[in-house]
């Protein structure tokens, strides 16, 4: 089993910055990509920013220039600097991995998701 927990969330102003953290612990033999989605009240969760294992980042149009995803993959964790924050960015976060857990087709990836961070951006 894998366990993925979130830390970094609360309340911030306009402008202000918050950094998220997503450490994943458990069977991990490996894992591939990792990400942030965010879910913004009465809407559905949305893609905020992916990076691979070999560092390469996307990003979603209205995060970009904003927010930073990065990973050290010697603590397994995954971040998202988030700078010059707006109301609109309020939203549950969640972050995801793409893990495996041995070699071999005995272990497929598997997708597990944090227990989701409040992020709210006051006017």
């Amino acid at each position: 089993q894998v366990q993925l927990v979130e830390s970094g969330g609360g309340l911030v102003q306009a402008g202000g910055s918050l950094r998220l953290s997503c450490a994943a612990s458990g069977s991990i033999f490996s894992i591939d990509a990792m990400g942030w989605y965010r879910q913004p009240p009465g809407k559905q969760r949305e893609l905020v920013a992916t990076i691979t294992s070999g560092v390469g980042t996307n990003a979603a149009d209205s995060v970009k220039g904003r927010f930073t995803i990065s990973r050290d993959n010697a603590k397994n964790t995954v971040y998202l600097q988030m700078n010059s924050l707006k109301p609109e960015d309020t939203a549950v976060y969640y972050c995801n991995a793409a893990v495996r857990s041995g070699i071999g087709s005995a272990f497929p990836t598997r997708i597990y998701w944090g227990q989701g961070s409040q992020v709210t951006v006051s006017s």
